[in-house]
């Protein structure tokens, strides 16, 4: 069992079930988003619960996701697909120890020109 939630605590949630090795996403809208990257990890949608949500609001930045975000504090908590049953969460979000280790990159050919990946994982163009 995972537990987590936004800056302010307004949207808690727990997650019981298996979680994915995140990935980091470089691509613009993560970027706009979150400030910098966008550190993430998914599972299926009925293993998410919410303990608090009254602040959380979707945003749809395109036609085929929405992400959720605290509208008190701000917090950028999930990505989510249109056509799928599962939910990316923010591994900042995510109470430690989380027993998860980054995994890859993900949209590189879409990243900042004021940083440089460093590491040794995979990196995939989009």
């Amino acid at each position: 069992m995972h537990n987590g939630s936004c800056l302010c605590g307004a949207v808690a949630f727990t997650i019981d079930g298996n979680l994915s090795p995140p990935s980091v996403c470089h691509c613009g809208q993560c970027r706009k988003q979150s400030g910098h990257v966008w550190a993430s990890t998914w599972t299926n949608q009925n293993n998410l619960n919410f303990t608090a949500n009254d602040t959380l609001q979707w945003f749809c930045a395109s036609d085929s996701a929405r992400r959720g975000f605290c509208s008190a504090c701000g917090s950028f908590l999930f990505w989510q697909h249109n056509d799928e049953d599962t939910i990316s969460i923010s591994m900042g979000a995510l109470s430690e120890p989380t027993g998860l280790m980054l995994s890859k990159h993900i949209f590189v050919a879409d990243k900042g020109d004021y940083y440089d990946i460093t590491d040794d994982l995979p990196q995939r163009a989009h």
